[in-house]
């Protein structure tokens, strides 16, 4: 099973990009961040017609996340539980079955969290005590999940091309980095560690500043696995050579392949 997370920055604006590599890569699952579409207005005939079930947690203008699957989709989801008042789409879940197991795949764009400090930064804090509370609660259940999505975390200094540079930016604080270790410490798996250890790997390179032309990126888009799902690892890979070509997002896709 082929899981993808992509965060396509306007579903829009991404209405070639986006199906030339689904048809291309042929993933099972994407999870998909940032569609910036309102649920009526997401173009599902796009993923529908290329064999894709769909479901969209939506948002004018911002955020957005949603599933394309080539497997029925049960239980879904929308919504990161713990906080009744947040209005921002940032999460969706739903359980997907392979020829010999069952998966819940998690999709989330955690927030961005700058300016910090500030109330921007406090509801990132926030939403990740969220998901803390969430994955152990889905650890309980005991059945093989996958969290994935724009993590907005850098999570070491080797997942940056210029650390310096982000010293006082929220996605590298040490509250957001220490939020991103007490996850995994969970007993979870980040899957492309778990595959690939060597620095100047991203998923991330800002528009501004040549950052692509000069290998100037981040990564921050990371699929953490159950120990029932890592156990299913087959491979994790970064489709980098997406970000190089006509109107594409400023991240790129991230997938996995798992035994089920």
């Amino acid at each position: 099973m082929k899981i993808a997370t992509f965060n396509i920055n306007g579903i829009k604006a991404r209405a070639a990009a986006l199906p030339d590599w689904l048809d291309e890569a042929k993933p099972d699952v994407v999870l998909l961040q940032e569609i910036k579409s309102l649920d009526e207005t997401f173009p599902r005939e796009l993923f529908e017609d290329r064999g894709y079930n769909v479901e969209t947690h939506g948002q004018k203008s911002f955020n957005g996340v949603a599933i394309l699957s080539k497997l029925p989709l049960e239980d879904v989801r929308q919504g990161l539980p713990g906080d009744a008042d947040d209005e921002q789409a940032r999460w969706i879940e739903a359980i997907v079955t392979g020829g010999d197991h069952a998966v819940r795949l998690c999709g989330l764009y955690l927030p961005n969290g700058n300016p910090a400090p500030g109330p921007k930064y406090d509801y990132k804090l926030a939403w990740m005590e969220r998901l803390q509370a969430r994955a152990e609660t889905l650890l309980s259940e005991e059945m093989p999940f996958v969290l994935a999505g724009d993590y907005n975390v850098i999570p070491q200094a080797e997942d940056a091309a210029k650390p310096d540079s982000w010293r006082d930016d929220a996605l590298f604080l040490p509250q957001s980095r220490s939020a991103f270790r007490r996850l995994v410490n969970l007993g979870l798996t980040d899957a492309f560690r778990a595959r690939v250890q060597a620095p100047g790997h991203y998923s991330f390179w800002d528009y501004q500043a040549g950052a692509w032309n000069r290998n100037n990126g981040i990564r921050i888009d990371h699929l953490l696995l159950s120990p029932q799902a890592a156990d299913l690892l087959i491979d994790c890979r970064i489709d980098k050579e997406v970000r190089g070509r006509e109107k594409p997002s400023d991240h790129v896709p991230v997938w996995i392949d798992l035994a089920a």
